[in-house]
């Protein structure tokens, strides 16, 4: 093995991950977290912070100008606007930077994103948590009691298009139905283990 592809064996694993609102990503990926040591992405934003939030710890938080700035410089790995509103992106510098260090970094991302990390790197895993049916993911955000009913119907219809656009967009290396909540973060957990261990050739021992 060369000087090069020791750097590149050495360098940690990227792993994006997405799905609709209330399929229970979130939950998933902090699972993930958790289990593998990982590191999760902050991600950047306009919108504004509630005051439950952190800067830093929830999102970075910053205005319009200063995010466009950003982007001039091309500071993000991926970014998007959200429903003609607030952008949000993933800074390239801290994932450049804990990838170099060999850790295994998770992006929590939408589709849009997820192409965007996917042609600039094409080695990152993504993975898709998918509901079991179109019928238990209206019930789950239903279930959640956070919006009323127009929104809901909002998010349901855009959750349709998300889901149809990662089938159709071969972005992503895997699908996970989440009926059962423990059996969904396990098959992730083993998907992410196995590309790793195959990433590496052995697992990591600075994870």
């Amino acid at each position: 093995m060369n000087a090069a592809q020791d750097k590149e064996s050495d360098r940690g694993l990227l792993v994006v991950m997405s799905g609709p609102s209330g399929v229970g990503k979130t939950t998933i990926v902090h699972a993930l977290e958790q289990r593998l040591g990982g590191a999760f992405s902050v991600s950047a934003t306009t919108r504004p912070k509630t005051s439950a939030e952190l800067h830093g710890r929830d999102y970075l938080f910053h205005d319009e100008e200063e995010f466009q700035a950003m982007i001039d410089r091309g500071e993000f790995l991926e970014y998007a606007q959200v429903f003609g509103k607030h952008w949000y992106g993933t800074p390239r510098e801290p994932v450049e930077r804990l990838l170099d260090e060999g850790q295994l970094v998770i992006l929590d991302i939408d589709v849009q994103g997820a192409r965007q990390v996917k042609t600039s790197m094409p080695e990152a895993f993504s993975v898709f948590i998918l509901p079991p049916s179109e019928e238990e993911l209206l019930r789950r955000l239903r279930a959640r009691g956070r919006d009323d009913e127009q929104a809901i119907q909002r998010r349901f219809s855009e959750a349709k298009q998300e889901i149809h656009f990662a089938r159709t967009g071969a972005c992503y290396d895997a699908f996970v139905v989440n009926d059962q909540l423990d059996d969904a973060i396990e098959k992730v957990v083993q998907l992410v283990s196995d590309r790793r261990t195959a990433h590496h050739g052995t697992p990591n021992p600075r994870q």
